[in-house]
């Protein structure tokens, strides 16, 4: 398959309404929400997510990454997995449920997935006080977190933490954590869908009843001994894990040139626009709240213009 044939993608989301979401995907990022009810999230860069410019028009990552396989996503990854990485904005207009995610060796033992679900959060809006869970408190052994989730009694146990714009939370697998509300959040993360709900507030989903809650695999993964910090970056690198790498770059009417290493680079402007090209190929542009992928077979590509950008790519 030439390499030619593949050229910088602007994408479309895939969005995804949530009991808990609200309508900042449209007031604070552009999105075109296609009904009043509430939307949650916006599944950016994803095998769900179609192409927008191109020879490709239409297609899904889905489709592009089975067509051309380690062109698209780099090599050492498999195709029939999928996109490895997800990236996506998340409005929280209430607290998301209490949960965790299994680790990767879990996720193959527990649910026949090809990867757990380590991820990181850059915060872009917060309400004043607005807060996460980052864990449990320090002590809580197995049988009192299953006893408080089954007696309604887990908010008691939890420890927060109150962020503010710029904020950056890397959760590993296995992290009890919750997205709480008045906050917007960009989330690079394996792309896994795979959570264990420990815990939903005592609320009733879309459908009017209760969602459900996997107690016994949540309990069986969390980890009781350490909590991750919110931290905030001082340089471009925000996240420099074992599983992604992302950036914040911002230009003021000025040009970024760099270099993709074999890896596929998720490009999610968050304020301003940019303009992202490749050689002597189309050009995309990027506005507040829209996402692009520059394939892992284009060597080199350049961002210009004045707006902000966060950058992704596997590590």
């Amino acid at each position: 398959m030439p390499k030619k044939s593949l050229h910088p993608l602007k994408l479309q989301p895939a969005l995804h309404v949530k009991v808990w979401g609200g309508r900042r995907l449209a007031s604070q990022l552009g999105k075109r929400l296609p009904t009043d009810q509430p939307y949650g999230e916006s599944w950016e860069l994803h095998d769900t997510s179609r192409v927008e410019n191109g020879a490709h028009r239409g297609k899904t990552l889905g489709e592009l990454t089975r067509q051309f396989g380690s062109l698209l996503i780099g090599a050492g990854n498999d195709s029939a997995d999928g996109m490895p990485l997800l990236a996506k904005f998340i409005d929280a207009g209430e607290w998301l449920s209490i949960q965790v995610h299994p680790d990767d060796a879990q996720a193959k033992a527990l649910e026949g997935e090809a990867r757990g679900k380590t991820e990181a959060w850059v915060v872009l809006h917060a309400d004043p006080g607005a807060r996460l869970v980052i864990g449990l408190g320090p002590g809580v052994t197995i049988g009192q977190l299953t006893k408080a989730i089954k007696s309604n009694r887990l908010e008691s146990l939890l420890v927060y933490a109150e962020v503010a714009p710029g904020d950056v939370l890397y959760i590993p697998a296995n992290t009890v954590h919750a997205l709480g509300p008045g906050i917007l959040i960009y989330e690079i993360q394996q792309s896994s869908d795979t959570t264990y709900r420990l815990y939903d507030w005592g609320r009733l989903g879309l459908n009017g009843q209760p969602r459900a809650l996997h107690i016994d695999q949540g309990v069986a993964v969390a980890n009781l001994k350490s909590l991750p910090q919110v931290r905030r970056p001082a340089g471009d690198l925000l996240v420099d894990s074992a599983y992604f790498r992302t950036w914040r770059h911002t230009l003021a009417d000025s040009v970024l040139d760099l270099s993709s290493e074999g890896r596929f680079q998720a490009l999610s402007c968050i304020e301003g626009s940019v303009q992202v090209t490749a050689g002597d190929q189309d050009a995309i542009a990027l506005s507040k709240g829209e996402t692009g992928l520059i394939p892992a077979c284009i060597a080199d590509f350049r961002i210009s213009g004045f707006g902000t950008l966060l950058r992704s790519a596997q590590s």
